[in-house]
């Protein structure tokens, strides 16, 4: 089930504070990037993160689950509405995050 683009607004207007926040689409879904680094993605109206320590500190109780088939898991980020939350913890997982990669 592809992802509804009224949601991917919410989010990106809840981390609109934050500089250099993007998106890509991708197969119905959407890819989050922060500074050029992909921090989650919009998964079936779902807002999932990868599973930095950072993220795993900030969200203990959180729900890990598969973005699609075969993927590794990823944190059910469950407080969308609370903004400040979101940025914080976006700017915590951005030195946790690997590098973008070179493309070809």
């Amino acid at each position: 089930m592809a992802s509804d683009k009224s949601y991917l607004d919410y989010i990106m207007d809840q981390l609109s504070g934050l500089e250099d926040i993007t998106y890509r689409p991708m197969m119905g879904e959407y890819i989050i990037y922060y500074q050029g680094k992909i921090v989650g993605g919009i998964y079936d109206d779902r807002f999932l993160v990868k599973p930095t320590a950072s993220a795993c500190s900030m969200m203990p109780d959180a729900e890990k689950e598969l973005p699609y088939p075969g993927a590794k898991e990823m944190l059910l980020v469950d407080r969308i509405d609370d903004r400040a939350f979101l940025e914080s913890l976006l700017h915590a997982m951005y030195g946790e995050l690997p590098a973008p990669k070179k493309r070809k």
